[in-house]
């Protein structure tokens, strides 16, 4: 992002653009469906609301990730921390809260240790959910980004053991690295949105990136020596203008962005697609050669998602997903066997979006 899901990032991001505004009503794609090769045994584990950005646990066991499902008596976007065996046999499960309930949430991520988890939240700045502002202006789509967003940890019942954030401003979009050594996340603290990474304790924060626009929903290679992130570059002097003044008013518009990589310290920026339109929600494949991410750059109408992927240096673009009209959030597991993801396939014709695990096949 993404409760209204807010895709951190069109999320982890995002803090964002509620995805039942993207995912419409129904779920058959622009195009017939071709058959989804490298996905197999797909299993359906959340059932109603928008759950998104699910992220697996270091040991493959669990799954972190935000739902806003009235039927659990949420508000907007809350934390849950999901067995993934035990919610695979039993339809409907309803998992652990993580967050306190309060504020709204975004980009939850489990700590090397297994017994804690990393989100965003806006509880410091009130108990009711923020007030969602209107996200379609000037027929564009946009996200807010809530200044009240500071970054805590919490045990897998919901006591928040310690913040890691406290600048004013938007602080979420944080993940962990496989190494288990440093923590990268969104930051607008210098006045644009850009990428920060710290230490796990919280210590060490450093920005990593510079350039104007929206960095975000970044994640760590395999081998935890670079990024691989989702931004907006603005360029003429009517797009730099309106994002100055759309982040002046905390809301950026992600329907142009494309997929970047750079080494941890911010060297060796690159840009891998020059696809158009919305390119996001990158993760690396387990060779950390190629990369997975959602996008809509082959639709006319706009919020038709699919999975696709690519290789580091922007060769060798594949489409993964075919079914229903929004697929991202994708992660491969620990071992590189399974990927979790979310869609609104399968939904009966509502706007719910869920999440799914399937067996990945090369």
């Amino acid at each position: 992002m993404s409760a209204t899901t807010h895709l951190k990032v069109l999320a982890c991001a995002f803090a964002i653009l509620p995805l039942s505004a993207l995912a419409q009503h129904g779920t058959a794609a622009e195009q017939p469906a071709a058959p989804e090769t490298h996905l197999k045994n797909i299993r359906q584990i959340t059932f109603g609301g928008d759950n998104a950005e699910a992220y697996w646990s270091f040991d493959g066991k669990w799954l972190s990730f935000q739902s806003n499902n009235k039927a659990w008596g949420l508000e907007c976007d809350q934390i849950f921390a999901l067995p993934v065996k035990k919610a695979a046999k039993t339809k409907g499960y309803h998992p652990a809260m993580v967050s306190t309930g309060k504020g709204r949430t975004t980009c939850a991520y489990f700590m090397p240790n297994g017994k804690e988890i990393l989100y965003a939240s806006t509880h410091a700045g009130g108990d009711h959910c923020p007030p969602t502002p209107d996200l379609r202006q000037g027929g564009k789509y946009l996200w807010s980004v809530y200044d009240s967003y500071d970054i805590y940890v919490a045990n897998k019942k919901g006591k928040i053991v310690r913040q890691l954030t406290n600048s004013p401003g938007y602080d979420a979009e944080a993940v962990v690295s496989p190494k288990g050594d440093k923590i990268v996340f969104t930051s607008d603290r210098t006045g644009d949105l850009e990428l920060w990474t710290m230490n796990i304790d919280g210590s060490n924060q450093r920005q990593v990136t510079f350039g104007l626009g929206y960095d975000g929903g970044a994640f760590f290679s395999p081998d935890g020596t670079k990024l691989v992130f989702r931004a907006s570059r603005p360029t003429s002097d009517e797009d730099v203008k309106e994002y100055k003044e759309l982040l002046a008013e905390g809301l950026v518009a992600p329907t142009e962005m494309e997929i970047y990589t750079c080494n941890v310290d911010g060297s060796n920026l690159h840009q891998v697609t020059h696809l158009g339109k919305a390119n996001w929600a990158p993760y690396f494949h387990p060779s950390g050669k190629k990369i997975i991410f959602a996008s809509n750059h082959h639709s006319s109408r706009g919020y038709d998602f699919q999975l696709y992927m690519i290789n580091e240096d922007g060769t060798g673009l594949e489409q993964i997903t075919t079914q229903s009209i929004f697929n991202a959030f994708a992660m491969f597991s620990p071992d590189g066997k399974k990927l979790v993801f979310s869609s609104n396939r399968d939904n009966g014709g509502s706007r719910d979006t869920n999440v799914f695990v399937a067996d990945w096949q090369e």
